[in-house]
């Protein structure tokens, strides 16, 4: 038997049996690029496309098991940076229109498209200003930005709770420093054929605000009044952060006497600018955390009045540890550091109501901050007074269709009761 597997006529009919199989596998080179390319263009359309549940099903899980929290996070900064990340497409541009009656928001002398903005500390140094506009957001801020380059704290400083959908920092105001964030500005505008029809965001009913820190060793007012003659000019917004709670003695500029005098001085500085070329100048807001009393909150009120600020933002980051967290790993949840995410909401959603009792009664912005991730947490944060919403840690988590999502679900929730956004706001107390 096996000399016939063997013989010259087994060979023969097995080459000739072979032929047509060979034959049949042979496809045009031409033809199998084509079809190449036409996948691969297929494939990048839809990875490109913030809407694409790739993102946050399969794309940002991938990232969060093969990095650790800081490597993540340079990672999207890089991307973005590139150009190489998701943005939405026509139609839903054509919808961020349809939805603008019921959405837009008038504050600072502009209109945003609608209330959704992204927090300070994702893009530190403003590289990827485009990008994360393009995913949405009406308003973007970044930073914190220090007069000059600092490392921050040592690594490991980034840890995250996926349980809770939160995260740990302590960064500690890692930055390169104004004059690198002024040259990529000032890049920005040079590249821009029409600079006098919109904003600093070069895009119409969007804002870039830029959020201001101190060196570690800087002096408590000088570096933020640095920042307003840096980088004042760039920004449609300027945020004073006195609340990160990883700068040794930062958060004690948030007590009545040193606030009042830092945020006057940086009024001061800022009215010395020059107008934009829609003739405005920029309005100044603090930054404050969640984790005070309501007599500091009083406090903060008083501050912001008697300077002539123009707004609040409320809140950062918690030095709290809420007793419903998920996560059961003490040695995490114990790391120093601010926390971020889902958790955050009921400090930040009582802080902000609280701010709101002490402000109704003046012009003072109040913008809400802290664990929103859906439309009816941004309806929360209306109702509780806030003229706009920012979010950080939810888009880590969920990707870039969320600022979209989120955008829906709120005109959605705001159809049913048959009001728009600027209708509701502050409407608990009303």
């Amino acid at each position: 038997m096996f000399k016939f597997f063997r013989s010259a006529a087994f060979k023969k009919a097995a080459v000739k049996s072979s032929r047509p199989v060979l034959q049949a596998s042979i496809i045009p080179r031409p033809l199998l690029l084509t079809v190449g390319a036409a996948g691969a263009a297929a494939a990048a359309f839809y990875v490109l496309d913030a809407r694409a549940g790739i993102h946050e099903w399969l794309l940002c899980p991938l990232i969060r098991t093969f990095t650790d929290g800081e490597t993540g996070h340079k990672l999207g900064i890089e991307l973005m940076k590139y150009g190489l990340a998701p943005r939405l497409r026509g139609e839903d541009k054509r919808l961020e229109n349809e939805l603008e009656p019921i959405l837009g928001v008038d504050v600072f002398g502009y209109r945003l498209k609608s209330p959704i903005g992204l927090a300070a500390g994702l893009d530190k140094d403003g590289v990827a200003i485009e990008s994360l506009f393009n995913t949405g957001f009406s308003y973007v801020e970044i930073g914190s930005i220090t007069p000059e380059a600092q490392p921050g704290n040592p690594k490991p400083r980034f840890f995250r709770l996926p349980r809770d959908d939160a995260v740990i920092n302590r960064y500690g105001f890692n930055s390169s420093g104004h004059l690198p964030v002024v040259a990529t500005l000032a890049r920005r505008l040079l590249g821009h054929e029409n600079p006098e029809t919109y904003s600093n965001a070069l895009r119409d009913g969007r804002l870039l605000g830029i959020n201001l820190g101190k060196n570690k060793n800087g002096d408590e007012v000088e570096d933020y009044v640095k920042g307003v003659q840096r980088l004042g000019p760039y920004a449609d917004v300027l945020v004073v952060n006195v609340s990160s709670p990883n700068t040794q003695g930062l958060r004690d500029l948030q007590s009545e006497q040193k606030l009042t005098n830092l945020l006057t001085s940086v009024v001061d500085e800022r009215n010395k600018l020059g107008t934009n070329k829609l003739g405005k100048k920029p309005p100044v807001l603090v930054k404050v955390a969640p984790d005070l009393t309501e007599q500091e909150i009083e406090a903060i009120a008083t501050s912001a009045k008697a300077s002539k600020a123009d707004g609040i933002v409320i809140s950062n980051t918690t030095i709290k540890r809420p007793d419903n967290l998920y996560t059961t790993d003490k040695n995490l949840v114990n790391q120093t550091g601010g926390l971020s995410g889902k958790p955050l909401k009921p400090l930040a959603l009582q802080a902000l109501r609280t701010l709101r009792k002490y402000t109704k009664d003046s012009d003072l912005v109040l913008v809400g901050c802290g664990g929103i991730s859906s439309g009816q947490d941004a309806l929360e944060f209306g109702k509780a007074g806030a003229t706009f919403v920012q979010l950080y840690t939810a888009f880590a988590y969920k990707g870039p269709g969320l600022p979209a999502k989120i955008r829906d679900e709120l005109a959605e929730l705001l159809k049913k009761e048959g009001k728009t956004w600027q209708q509701i706001v502050g409407s608990d107390d009303k």
